[in-house]
């Protein structure tokens, strides 16, 4: 099978594409900042299976999405070659509700799980072949049955989900439900982003979970200010003293915060 019939098959899946997304996040990305995430004891024993799943909460503007790029990133540098491994994610959105009930979000996660199957799945292949003479897509219990297949096929299989809060409740139940459910049967690391709200906090109760609160380090603004520091005056850039000063200041401003930084 080559690339070109690969790919048609995994666009039957869902045309929603969230390479293109996380490349726009991969640019927003400050070189040197959010290494304190990917080394916190949380993440870590995340990595290595200690905890199956990792709740990251925290204010709008902490850095959430920042930071679950960064943990896309780390992945799929740290595993890229091994194809034992499977990584695949979730940036949710409120302008996009429509692409995000339950069946398209599976559809999602099953795309990237497959695609990274060298070769593509015999069960996807056969699925799309199925569905291809009726011109009809694949129904939620087949894209179900076939998504544990393929999860089967990996060794571990790591999964973000970024803004749990910019998803209808309902569906996110359903998704979150499934993959918890997975989780007792293979080795599936699910790492959430979402605002504290409640009841996103209560689907994350369960055992061998861990939870870490995000705010945006002193060390990450200072580096994203000083980076930054050219839109300022000529004056202000010249003067190494007020550079600090200003530093210091939006530091202590922002309060934990990314989003109102320049």
């Amino acid at each position: 099978m080559d690339q070109e019939e690969e790919k048609r098959i995994l666009d039957w899946l869902t045309p929603i594409d969230y390479g293109l997304i996380h490349s726009d996040y991969v640019k927003r990305l400050q070189t040197g900042t959010g290494e304190w995430f990917l080394e916190r004891k949380q993440f870590q024993d995340w990595i290595t299976g200690i905890n199956d799943t990792l709740f990251c909460h925290g204010i709008p503007g902490a850095g959430k999405t920042i930071l679950a790029s960064l943990a896309i990133n780390h992945l799929s540098s740290k595993f890229r070659g091994n194809s034992a491994i499977g990584v695949a994610y979730v940036y949710f959105n409120y302008n996009r509700q429509e692409d995000q009930d339950f069946q398209k979000l599976l559809a999602s996660l099953l795309k990237q799980l497959a695609g990274g199957c060298h070769p593509l799945p015999d069960s996807t292949k056969e699925l799309y072949n199925e569905h291809l003479k009726k011109r009809t897509r694949a129904s939620l219990e087949e894209l179900k049955t076939d998504f544990k297949g393929v999860v089967a096929k990996y060794s571990k299989v790591f999964i973000i989900l970024d803004a749990l809060d910019e998803c209808q409740f309902f569906e996110l139940n359903l998704l979150l439900s499934g993959l918890v459910e997975l989780q007792k049967e293979h080795r599936l690391q699910l790492l959430a982003t979402s605002r504290p709200i409640p009841e996103i906090m209560d689907l994350f109760n369960h055992s061998n979970v861990a939870k870490l609160q995000i705010r945006a380090e002193t060390s990450d603004v200072n580096a994203y200010i000083e980076a930054h520091m050219d839109k300022l005056s000529r004056v202000t850039r010249r003067n190494p003293v007020l550079r600090e000063e200003i530093k210091a200041d939006i530091s202590e401003a922002v309060d934990g915060m990314y989003v109102v930084i320049f």
